[in-house]
């Protein structure tokens, strides 16, 4: 890139607005699709909304995660890479 441009790529924020102004269409999805997609998934986050998942693996940021994801790796012979 370097060797072609002389400034740095853009934004991606700037490449979206950038996309919008010129009106290009095939970028985004049409309303239709957007309203079918949240018919969709209103539902679904309704459910979510109402039933806590009591087995949640909640974990510290900064933290390796919780004890499942090791247990998960484990079940195919991996490991997470831990420096320190």
């Amino acid at each position: 890139y370097s060797d072609t441009y002389t400034s740095d790529p853009p934004d991606a924020y700037e490449t979206l607005l950038n996309d919008v102004m010129l009106g290009d269409a095939t970028l985004f999805m049409r309303s239709d699709q957007v309203e079918a997609a949240w018919r969709i998934l209103m539902p679904v986050l309704e459910v979510w909304g109402e039933k806590k998942p009591e087995d949640f693996p909640n974990y510290s940021a900064g933290s390796w995660g919780p004890a499942s994801s090791e247990k998960l790796f484990e079940l195919k012979g991996h490991c997470w890479l831990q420096s320190g």
